[in-house]
């Protein structure tokens, strides 16, 4: 019922959206680098509540390159519907505003150049300060069921597959002379459990962080990290400490452009929501999180030492 009523509340929203003049820029109360969010330090916090996190469910938030874009996906009520948007907000003179660009298309990911938006098997071009339509990925990626689309500074591109049994890979597909390889997937140091989804890689590919199961029957994603070799291989998978990886889900990490920073989901418990025929359904509630990304070293001294 709950993955029906998304299916006609975003259809419904992209017919709204075709037939009225919403994306427009809004004001907010925001101004400096990061909405003037007092940074964390290496325990996880709420990032930006009222302005990213409320008490409903957003995730997937992604900054441009030069930090004046924040690119999110939430979940609001409209028309009687619980509905996914596609918000960004922008940096304007020092002001930030806050832009509805439509329903859902896709978790999105900027390359490190800012020129490619990643939205799964998906992706848009910039040109100036604008971006292109949606254009869709040829084979073989189109064969593929992808849910975050990630690249590195050298163009190589890693990407999951959502599958019903959660036995989905983690792949790669490398830039050589200009052409792009055959997605591979990546080795059992990644590839080991189930629901293995949402990777990063470095911008200088020093690392891998993804989301999966590893233990334990109950459904549950915790953050991991494979740090790159000397000799080129994927170390381990380490496991993120109780700070980051809770009793409840933590997904889609990602570090923001500056390296500052590691953001990722946590599911922070559930909502009751009455539709307007008076059905009620309890709804699982998602914020942003971030805390500073020297907790990346200490996993990374961790590994060295190992």
């Amino acid at each position: 019922m709950r993955n029906k009523q998304l299916i006609i509340g975003c259809l419904s929203f992209f017919s709204f959206f075709c037939t009225s003049a919403l994306a427009e820029l809004k004001p907010l109360n925001a101004k400096g680098a990061y909405f003037g969010q007092t940074p964390p330090g290496l325990t996880p916090k709420v990032f930006a509540p009222g302005l990213v996190s409320t008490t409903n469910w957003e995730q997937n938030g992604v900054f441009t390159p030069d930090m004046n874009e924040y690119y999110f996906l939430r979940e609001v009520e409209l028309n009687g519907q619980l509905q996914q948007q596609f918000v960004v907000l922008k940096n304007i003179d020092n002001q930030w505003h806050e832009e509805v660009i439509s329903g859902r298309v896709g978790q999105p990911s900027i390359s490190p150049d800012g020129q490619t938006m990643h939205l799964g098997k998906r992706y848009k071009v910039r040109s100036n300060d604008t971006w292109s339509d949606i254009k869709a990925l040829k084979s073989p990626f189109d064969a593929f069921r992808i849910m975050r689309m990630a690249s590195s500074r050298k163009g190589t591109w890693v990407f999951d597959e959502a599958t019903r049994d959660g036995k989905g890979q983690l792949r790669f597909s490398q830039l050589v002379n200009g052409k792009r390889s055959a997605p591979k997937p990546f080795p059992k140091a990644i590839n080991t459990g189930q629901w293995n989804a949402h990777p990063f890689i470095a911008p200088d590919e020093s690392y891998l962080i993804w989301d999966g199961q590893r233990d334990g029957d109950v459904r549950n994603a915790d953050l991991f990290i494979s740090f790159r070799q000397p000799d080129g291989s994927w170390g381990e998978a380490i496991k993120f400490g109780d700070d980051i990886n809770t009793p409840t889900s933590e997904a889609g990490a990602r570090v923001s452009p500056d390296g500052k920073y590691l953001f990722f989901n946590r599911r922070v418990g559930y909502f009751d929501w009455t539709s307007p025929e008076g059905k009620t359904e309890t709804i699982p509630n998602t914020d942003v999180f971030w805390v500073d990304a020297k907790i990346i070293d200490e996993l990374r001294l961790k590994a060295n030492a190992r």
